[in-house]
């Protein structure tokens, strides 16, 4: 049986269309294309309905065959969403006051999808977390109010089953699957008492012992969960908006690892900089980190937070693995050119390397073969588009908007798991009338009045690293401990953070007291004891630098200068040695 076509919803200033997908992208037969505006669009869960809204009503259709399913008399409405199993339609609009209503009116609503009862309406006012979660199997939900959850059984929301209240419950993350649903709660730190992030699992939510597993951090501002396939880890992204160093314009990140059996670790970064995006492999056995200062390293780490690959530096900012976990791109969009890095998991190679500029959306189409990358408005008003690519960087096909009018959003239908079998990655690339877009190898920038001469080595601004695996390096090597790497890390750390503080680690003045705990042998001239000292002290702080160097900080200009003399003062402790 030959596998299912994925559609792609296309929502645009000139309407919603429902397209056949890839290699081509036809209009959908069964579907009659919506000239009028709409605001949002949506699939249920396992891709069989979709639903939009167009300023007068909701709609909801079959995908197959294009029958109405219901349709709402509801012309506000801004945002809409299935629960898993297609049994209820979540509706929002904008809350607002009236003169009738200075309270305002309830702006959620809960509609029975097979009748189009209303099952229940309530307020919410901000547009985060607008939605309840559901677990998989529906059989409970949740909800954000007044900074604590309330949990619904079986889609009744006329009785809150269960609450989890603290301090101040600021974010939460329900886990993916079914039973027993588990959950991640953040609640920021106040008056000097810590961040912390806390799993629990339905319905055990109270007393000391509840917790699965908690962590507590500084410096956040706001938190990113995100949960694996299995629901065994969540990882954390603790952000601040302000970085108080003035070191990035991004704020300060760390990453923070969480699994329901009660293992908690900070994950290590090898670079230092923003985390600009993690990334969960669908396999839940590993999770990518693209991060660092540009250009930025991306690395896979397993479940107990070690480097397993690393993929050297690049620009990019952004990490999406296939359905089935078998490829990975690696990209860099918004204020970076485009490019994408596509790498077979397996065999951690490369695949191709296309470039789609101006891009601002990127999904992997469910057949784990296309993706699609979409230039869309408001985020840049011109040449919008989308282009549809086969993995290999072949360009299957195209569409640009016509003159005057934006394409809003595209969005793949869903299916379930195990719908499109698993194929083997091809590194040859699929045939194309539109050919490929690979990223051209860049080359150094050249005054027009040297370009005629002879070109000379020059100094990078930024030294590029190459990809490794991490299975074999000086950890696996030295057969090192968790608990030894973590403090070897923390050692590392309070060097960098001493290093940073000295202005300049020169030695110190004859006057001051030299302290050394071994005895240094002595010779007759006591000026030429102290200029061996001097030398052994700025061999110590060269040594300290290169080790800072190989854990992956940055080096000053004036730091830089410091390690290229280790030569030039070998020499010189040789020479005094021999006058001794």
């Amino acid at each position: 049986m030959a596998p299912p076509i994925p559609l792609l919803a296309v929502r645009a200033s000139d309407g919603t269309s429902l397209l056949c997908g890839p290699p081509n992208c036809d209009q959908h037969s069964a579907f009659q294309r919506d000239s009028r505006v709409s605001r949002s669009v949506t699939f249920s869960r396992d891709g069989t309905l979709f639903g939009w809204c167009n300023g007068q009503s909701v709609s909801v259709v079959k995908c197959s065959d294009g029958s109405v399913v219901s349709t709402f008399d509801l012309p506000k409405t801004a945002l809409l969403d299935f629960s898993p199993l297609s049994s209820v339609l979540v509706t929002w609009q904008p809350y607002s006051k009236t003169q009738d209503s200075p309270q305002g009116d309830a702006n959620l609503q809960l509609w029975e999808l097979s009748s189009g009862r209303l099952i229940k309406s309530l307020y919410q006012k901000k547009v985060d977390n607008w939605c309840p979660s559901w677990s998989e199997d529906e059989e409970i939900a949740v909800r954000s109010v007044n900074n604590e959850l309330h949990f619904f059984e079986k889609n009744d929301f006329n009785t809150i089953a269960n609450k989890l209240h603290m301090q101040k419950v600021s974010d939460f993350s329900l886990s993916p699957g079914g039973q027993p649903s588990k959950v991640a709660v953040y609640v920021p730190g106040s008056k000097g008492a810590p961040s912390f992030v806390r799993l629990y699992q339905y319905p055990v939510l109270g007393g000391p012992t509840a917790a699965l597993a908690n962590k507590s951090f500084f410096k956040a501002d706001r938190v990113t969960m995100q949960w694996n396939k299995k629901a065994s880890a969540v990882v954390v992204t603790a952000s601040t908006e302000v970085d108080k160093t003035g070191a990035s314009y991004y704020g300060e990140q760390t990453l923070h690892y969480l699994a329901v059996n009660g293992e908690t670790s900070v994950v290590q970064l090898l670079k230092n900089g923003p985390i600009y995006d993690v990334s969960w492999s669908p396999n839940s056995a590993e999770f990518c980190v693209v991060y660092g200062f540009m250009p930025a390293k991306a690395t896979i780490f397993n479940l107990k937070c070690d480097p397993v690959f690393d993929f050297g530096t690049g620009p990019r900012n952004a990490a999406y693995y296939s359905p089935t976990g078998h490829i990975l791109v690696l990209a860099g969009f918004g204020n970076l050119r485009g490019q994408m890095e596509v790498w077979d998991t397996k065999k951690y190679k490369q695949v191709s390397k296309p470039q789609a500029p101006d891009a601002t959306h990127f999904s992997w189409c469910p057949d784990g073969e296309h993706v699609v990358t979409a230039t869309c408005s408001p985020r840049l008003r011109v040449s919008n588009g989308y282009k549809i690519w086969h993995y290999t960087g072949s360009v299957l096909h195209k569409w640009d908007v016509a003159q005057g009018s934006e394409l809003w959003e595209v969005r793949w239908q869903p299916f379930p798991e195990g719908s499109f079998p698993e194929r083997s990655v091809k590194y040859q690339a699929a045939p194309s009338e539109l050919g490929s877009t690979q990223a051209a190898p860049t080359q150094a920038y050249r005054p027009p009045a040297l370009r005629h001469l002879p070109a000379t080595p020059s100094t990078k601004l930024h030294e590029e690293e190459p990809p490794q695996n991490m299975r074999t390096g000086t950890a696996a090597e030295k057969n090192v401990s968790k608990t030894a790497l973590k403090n070897q890390r923390k050692r590392e750390a309070k060097k960098a953070a001493k290093q940073e503080t000295k202005a300049d680690p020169e030695p110190p003045s004859d006057s001051a007291p030299v302290r050394n705990n071994q005895s240094e042998p002595t010779c007759g001239d006591p000026e030429t004891d102290k200029k061996i000292k001097n030398v052994k002290k700025k061999l110590k702080a060269i040594e300290e630098l290169k080790e800072q160097e190989k854990s992956g900080k940055v080096l000053q200009k004036n730091q830089l200068e410091k390690v290229q003399k280790e030569e030039q003062l070998l020499k010189e402790l040789e020479e005094l040695q021999l006058g001794q």
